[in-house]
């Protein structure tokens, strides 16, 4: 008997999204009305809703009345110009994009040529025409200026601004100095149409090649606020002051230890685990992970919780960390000590002997740490099976192993990539740039603070209460389809009718085993995933293979962490600085959402730079790279061990074309046969390292160029031809997004 739908009230657009992605039939209005159980009001309001929807470019309907997605472009929109070409023509973006993919690049069809100009706004009606989407312009609004970050430099008695934007090639004529001097690294305004766009520098930012400087220029491009306001800074002076309170469980006899990385700025979460007594757990253990009780220090609606928000997350650089809240309460009172009494929430499991949560409670509680420990010091002595803290280790270590054995059974997205490390010296010059080590300590952490997580929703879940759920959904049809193709190029199959879940994509990682090309298919399986977000609506965690999951492991650097806290204290009445009643967790979780893409993208501008500053002695060399991304206009490619994106233009690889396949992927020299492909190692001379843009530039050394072609024309067959003069514009390839989920601190 078909199951009654459930009554749940007009779909928000993400539900809506949500069950046009999942359907296996076209969905209309009707399909989405009976799948939500709508009443014939509730139908008058959907339709205005899906109205809605499809003029911001969500959705749109296709023969037959069903719908399907767009990639966010409304049909009229508002478009902000960006740039204007060397051959006139005219690129604007949405003014709004709060879509995870690219901020797309739309060529404007002016009616007037020279009408419009850089910074000016317009009301467009767009369409999606082969070449890409194609804006016509219905009206010109009130203009604003452009904003670029960049490096003065000097011609003459002129002056001209370079863009720190990798993808930016031209220079600006400078206008307005307001004092900076060539070589300085400056925030400027363009303004103007063609032949004469200008800048006026609005702040000087001082030397871009000087130690730290790489974070700033981050920092400056991304808007993040590095300064607190002073009232903020007043109030956590204050509530630093403040006492513990006596109403505390007291955990301080317990030797229970923070285990981080040995440069980690904040502690926010620290474990123990001993063997459990009770009978009914026989074989199983007590764990405790307690976590910084930052609830007790920022309440809702003070200044420093009004700070917090508007940053959602702290921002980490190689440099320096831009925190979420004033350093006295993030580095300092709240963060978990050796030897400091400290407020925590402290999350008390029950695990069998399987490594299952058997039971869960949250205290507010008072600890003092036996140890701070880094992750290789406690990694080498539990390898040494002796050292001060060998005691509170070891039972950790057999928790870990019952938990780390359920994971294991569960099968989570098992992608194990590796991540760059830039070492600075106390001057902040770069000393090395290298993969982190993961190690068994790290892994450790990991499935304690998951297990955390778990508990936490779980509880939430019991009492009713609001949860922020990290929310990680199933890959859409369309990237398995592009997963699928990509595949194919390798002979690796992949059947589309399967039911996808996370252990599909370990199984083909596993009959790929140690190929030269694991590293790509790595890297395209984690493209292939949906990015994770928060929300008030559980929609499962499909990378952890988790029905319910919230972030609480990290409230001093996460806002979304903060909110699990006040949940928790609201719903076991443990005292004050829980929820105030006024949270909009819906919006809420579209914001911090956005503000930790934000930082992600601005943590991942500055790896780049400092990249390029560390390659930058060894433009010239002949470095050993791989191929990461292949295109007509040439290939992208990654020095080993290193990282960095780099750009190999096809014009470089001699006179003769070279035949580009897109299913492939590779691009084929015609007269000399020469191939290049994803994965492929070769050696490449490092011709650019530049530290400001992060970008990087390759050539062939001596003796690889291809030999000349003896004709210059387009063959046919559906394959491009691609003469050695294509693609002048350095276009930067789009990067996975981060689905880390472990609330583990970098």
């Amino acid at each position: 008997m078909p199951r009654k739908p459930q009554k749940v009230g007009l779909p928000t657009r993400e539900q809506i999204l949500d069950f046009i992605s999942a359907s296996a039939q076209p969905a209309g209005k009707r399909e989405i009305a009976r799948a939500f159980a709508l009443s014939a009001q509730e139908k008058i309001g959907l339709k205005a809703l899906l109205k809605d929807m499809a003029d911001e470019g969500l959705i749109d309907s296709a023969p037959g009345r069903a719908f399907h997605k767009m990639g966010g472009v409304p049909k009229v929109t508002v478009l902000r110009v960006t740039a204007i070409d060397d051959g006139g023509n005219v690129w604007a973006a949405p003014e709004k994009w709060d879509s995870e993919a690219p901020l797309p690049r739309i060529r404007v069809r002016e009616q007037k040529r020279g009408a419009l100009g850089v910074g000016e706004r317009i009301l467009a009606r767009t369409e999606e025409t082969g070449s890409g989407i194609t804006a016509h312009p219905m009206k010109v609004l009130k203009p604003t200026s452009e904003q670029v970050i960049g490096v003065l430099r000097g011609a003459g008695d002129r002056l001209w601004l370079q863009s720190t934007d990798k993808k930016e090639r031209r220079e600006y004529a400078v206008s307005d100095a307001g004092g900076a001097e060539a070589g300085e690294l400056v925030s400027a305004e363009l303004a103007g149409r063609p032949p004469r766009i200008t800048a006026r520098v609005v702040q000087r930012l001082g030397d871009p090649f000087a130690p730290r400087s790489f974070s700033l220029i981050a920092i400056a491009k991304h808007g993040i606020p590095d300064t607190f306001a002073p009232e903020a800074l007043d109030e956590a002076e204050r509530v630093a002051r403040q006492p513990l309170g006596g109403d505390r469980e007291d955990l301080t006899h317990l030797p229970i230890v923070a285990i981080d990385p040995a440069d980690a700025r904040d502690h926010d979460d620290a474990v123990w685990a001993t063997p459990d007594d009770d009978p009914a757990n026989e074989g199983g253990w007590r764990a405790i992970v307690a976590i910084a009780d930052v609830s007790f220090y920022v309440r809702p609606g003070s200044a420093i919780d009004r700070e917090a928000r508007a940053r959602g997350n702290s921002v980490y650089f190689p440099d320096r960390v831009v925190p979420m809240l004033p350093e006295i309460l993030s580095a300092d009172v709240c963060s978990l000590k050796e030897g400091e009494d400290r407020a925590a929430l402290a999350c008390h499991l029950q695990v069998t002997k399987a490594g299952a949560l058997k039971s869960w409670r949250f205290t507010r509680a008072t600890v003092r740490l036996a140890a701070n420990i880094a992750y290789e010091d406690a990694q080498a002595t539990i390898d040494a099976g002796e050292g001060d803290q060998i005691d509170a280790l070891r039972p950790l270590w057999d928790c870990w192993r019952a938990l780390a054995a359920a994971r294991d059974k569960r099968e989570p997205l098992d992608l194990d990539l590796p991540e760059r490390r830039v070492v600075l010296d106390a001057g902040g010059r770069i000393m090395s740039v290298a993969a982190r080590e993961r190690l068994d300590a790290h892994r450790l952490i990991e499935d304690y603070m998951i297990a955390a997580n778990v508990a936490a929703a779980k509880a939430l879940e019991a009492k009713k209460a609001p949860v922020m759920y990290r929310v990680h959904e199933p890959p859409a049809r369309e990237k398995l389809v592009a997963l699928k193709d990509y595949l194919d190029t390798f002979g690796v199959p992949f059947a589309m009718g399967q039911v996808i879940k996370p252990a599909t994509f370990n199984r083909i990682l596993e009959r790929i085993g140690d190929a030269d090309y694991r590293p790509q298919v790595m890297e395209q399986v984690l493209r292939t995933q949906t990015q994770a977000y928060y929300a008030p609506l559980n929609h499962g965690h499909f990378g952890l293979s988790l029905g319910s999951y919230g972030h609480f492991t990290s409230p001093i650097r996460r806002y979304a962490d903060l909110l699990v806290h006040r949940a928790l204290v609201s719903a076991y009445g443990l005292g004050p600085g829980g929820l105030n009643g006024d949270e909009n967790f819906e919006h809420l979780g579209e914001q911090i959402s956005k503000l930790e893409r934000r930082a992600m993208e601005a943590e991942r501008d500055t790896i780049d730079r400092y990249v390029a500053a560390f390659l930058a002695e060894r433009e010239g060399q002949v470095v050993e790279v791989r191929i990461t991304g292949v295109t007509n206009f040439g290939f992208f490619a990654t020095v080993d061990g290193i990282g960095g994106d780099g750009l190999m233009p096809v014009r470089d690889l001699g006179g003769e074309y070279f035949r580009f396949d897109e299913g492939a992927r590779t691009l084929t020299g015609e007269q000399s046969g020469e191939v290049y492909a994803l994965g492929q190692r070769l050696d490449l001379r490092l011709a650019e390292a530049n530290p400001v843009s992060g970008a990087l530039r390759f050539e062939l050394p001596e003796g690889r160029f291809a030999p000349p072609s003896a004709s210059r024309h387009r063959a046919g067959g559906g394959k491009e031809r691609t003469p050695n003069k294509a693609g002048r514009v350095l276009k930067r390839r789009g990067r996975p997004a981060n689905i880390r989920h472990d609330g583990k601190k970098r």
